[in-house]
C-alpha cells in the first residue's frame, strides 16, 4: 500500500483504507457536521480578531489609550495564544482532541461575555489574554481532528482548504460586523462571539464523535518540558511586545531574552532525556515542517504588522468611519473566502512550495504598492489593488502552509505539528507588531497627514515578506533537486513515510 508523498515532491498519492471511497472516510452527515463545527471555531477566531481590529481606534478614543497601550488589546490575545499553543497541541494528543476542543470553546465563550462587560482597560486586556489561551487549545485540537480524520493527499487538502477558507470568511465577515457594531458601541464587538461560541459548543457536544484518548499506552506527562516551553514562549512574546516601551537595548529586554534562551536550553535538555517528551525533537528533522513554520512566521508577521498600519492610515489619516474601513478591506477577505477552498487543487497539481512562493510574491507586491499612500484617499489606484493582492497572497499561502506543516507526520503527532505551526503564526505576528509599533511611536499620524514613520514600517513588513519568499524559494529548489535525483531537499520526509508505512502495516496485521 503506497503512502502519500509530501506535497513538495509533487502531486501526492494516498493510502486507500477499506472504508473509503476517495482517499478518506465516507462523508456521512455526521462527518459533515463535525467538519462544520471545526470550521465554525476557526470562523469565530477570524471574526473575533477582525472585529476587534476594526474597533481599535474607537477603543483608543473611549479609554484614552496610547498607541503602545492600544497594541495590548491585540498583543494580550497573541500572548495567550502564542505562549500556550505548543502545550495546547500536545494536550490534544494526550488528553483527547474532542475533550480539549470543547472545554476551550466553553472558556472562549465565557471570556467573550466578560470582555464586553468590563470597564477597566487592564481587565479588558486580561479577557483578551484568556481568549488567546482558549484559542491556543481549540486551534491545534481542531486542526489535528481534521488531519487525523482525512488521509494525507487530496482529501485532506480539500478539507484543510475549506477549513482555512472558513477562517478567512470569518475575518471578512468580522470587518463588516465590526464596522456596524462599532458604530453602535465597540463593546458589541466583544459580546457577539459569546453566543456564537455557545452554539459551537452545543453542536460540538452532539456531533464530534467520541474516541479513545489519543494518549499512547504507557506515556507519561512531560511536566518539566511543559513548564519550560510555556514559560519560554510566554516570556518571549511578552518581551517582544514590551520592547517598544522599555527599549530594545534596555536591561529589562536583554535580560528577558537571556532568560528565554536559558529556558529554551533547559527545555531541549529535558526533551533529550525524558521518556515521553512534550516535543519529540526528531520531528524537526522534517525540513518541510521547518520551512512551513518559518513561512508561517513570515505570513502573519507581515500581514498583522500591515493591518495595524492600514487601520491607522484609513481611520486616522483619511478619517474614514469603521464601516468605511471595513468595506475598503473587504475585497481581501472575499478573495480568501472564495479562493481558499480552491487552493487544495493547486497543491495537488504543483506541490506546496510553488504555491507558497506565489503567495509571498503577492504579499510583497501589495506592501510595495502601499508605499504610494498619501494624505488624500487613492482607493482605486492604491488601496483596492493592495487589498486584492493581499487576498491572493493569503489565499495561496495560509492554507498551503497548514497542509505543508502536517504532511508526513504520524497521527499521534498531528497535534504537536499543528501546535508548532500555529505557534509560528502567532509568534510571527507578535514580533512584527512590536516592531511596527516601535517605528510608529516616533511620529503619530493625524488627519490628512501621513507621518514619515509609516514608510519604514511598511518597509519592515516588506522585508518580512522577502524572508518568507526566500524560504519558499528554497523549497522550490529542493523539489527540483529531488526530481533531478540529487541529494538536495527534505531528507526527513522519507523517514516519516517509512514510519507511517510501518504503522499502517502493524494496524493491518
Amino acid at each position: 500500500m503506497a503512502l502519500s508523498t509530501t506535497p513538495d515532491s509533487g502531486p501526492p498519492s494516498r493510502p486507500s483504507p477499506p472504508d473509503t471511497t476517495s482517499g478518506g472516510p465516507r462523508m456521512t452527515p455526521r462527518l459533515y457536521g463535525t467538519l462544520l463545527v471545526l470550521c465554525g471555531a476557526l470562523f469565530l477566531d477570524g471574526l473575533d480578531v477582525s472585529m476587534v481590529g476594526v474597533a481599535l481606534p474607537s477603543i483608543q478614543t473611549d479609554l484614552g489609550l496610547s498607541n503602545s497601550a492600544l497594541q495590548w488589546i491585540v498583543s494580550g490575545y497573541v500572548l495567550g495564544y502564542g505562549g500556550l499553543l505548543l502545550l495546547g497541541g500536545r494536550a490534544a494528543d494526550l488528553l483527547g482532541r474532542r475533550r480539549v476542543f470543547l472545554w476551550a470553546i466553553g472558556v472562549f465563550a465565557f471570556a467573550s461575555l466578560l470582555g464586553g462587560l468590563v470597564d477597566d482597560p487592564n481587565l479588558l486586556i486580561g479577557t483578551r489574554f484568556i481568549k488567546g489561551v482558549a484559542a491556543a487549545f481549540t486551534a491545534p485540537a481542531g486542526l489535528s481532528i481534521i488531519t487525523t480524520t482525512f488521509h494525507e493527499g487530496p482529501a485532506r487538502n480539500r478539507a484543510l482548504s475549506f477549513y482555512t477558507a472558513c477562517g478567512a470568511s470569518g475575518f471578512s465577515m468580522g470587518l463588516i460586523l465590526g464596522g456596524l457594531l462599532t458604530e453602535a458601541g465597540w463593546r458589541w464587538t466583544f459580546l457577539l462571539p459569546a453566543p456564537i461560541a455557545l452554539v459551537i459548543l452545543i453542536a460540538g457536544i452532539k456531533l464530534i464523535p467520541r474516541h479513545r484518548t489519543e494518549r499512547p499506552s504507557g506515556a507519561g506527562y512531560d511536566l518539566g518540558g511543559a513548564a519550560t516551553s510555556t514559560a519560554a514562549l510566554l516570556l518571549l512574546v511578552y518581551a517582544v511586545v514590551q520592547a517598544p516601551n522599555v527599549g530594545w537595548a534596555s536591561a529589562r529586554t536583554l535580560g528577558s531574552f537571556a532568560l528565554v534562551a536559558a529556558l529554551i536550553a533547559a527545555f531541549v535538555a529535558i526533551e533529550r532525556r525524558v521518556a515521553h517528551p512534550l516535543v519529540r525533537l526528531g520531528i524537526l528533522r522534517n525540513r518541510t515542517l521547518v520551512r512551513a513554520n518559518l513561512g508561517a512566521l513570515a505570513v502573519t508577521g507581515s500581514y498583522i504588522g500591515f493591518q495595524f498600519i492600514g487601520t491607522l492610515y484609513v481611520q486616522v489619516v483619511l478619517g474614514w468611519s469603521p464601516l468605511e474601513m471595513a468595506l475598503a478591506f473587504l475585497p481581501a477577505g472575499l478573495i480568501v473566502a472564495f479562493g481558499g477552498p480552491r487552493t487544495g487543487a493547486l497543491v495537488n497539481r504543483f506541490g506546496t512550495a510553488p504555491v507558497v512562493a506565489g503567495g509571498f510574491v503577492a504579499f510583497l507586491a501589495a506592501y510595495l504598492l502601499f508605499l504610494r499612500i498619501g494624505g488624500e484617499a487613492r482607493y482605486f489606484s492604491v488601496i483596492l489593488p493592495t487589498m486584492l493582492l493581499l487576498g491572493a497572497g493569503f489565499a495561496l499561502a495560509f492554507p498551503t502552509l497548514n497542509i505543508q506543516a502536517t504532511s508526513g507526520v504520524a497521527d499521534e503527532e498531528q497535534g504537536l505539528a499543528s501546535g508548532l505551526v500555529q505557534t509560528a503564526f502567532q509568534i510571527g505576528g507578535a514580533i512584527a507588531l512590536a516592531g511596527v509599533t516601535a517605528i510608529l511611536a516616533s511620529d503619530a499620524p493625524a488627519l490628512g497627514h501621513v507621518p514619515d514613520s509609516f514608510y519604514p514600517a511598511i518597509g519592515l513588513v516588506s522585508g518580512i515578506a522577502v524572508f518568507g519568499l526566500v524560504i519558499a524559494a528554497i523549497g522550490v529548489l529542493s523539489r527540483r533537486g529531488r526530481h533531478r535525483g540529487t541529494a538536495v531537499g527534505d531528507q526527513a520526509a522519507p523517514d516519516y513515510r517509512q514510519v507511517e508505512l510501518e504503522r499502517i502495516g502493524r494496524r493491518a496485521a
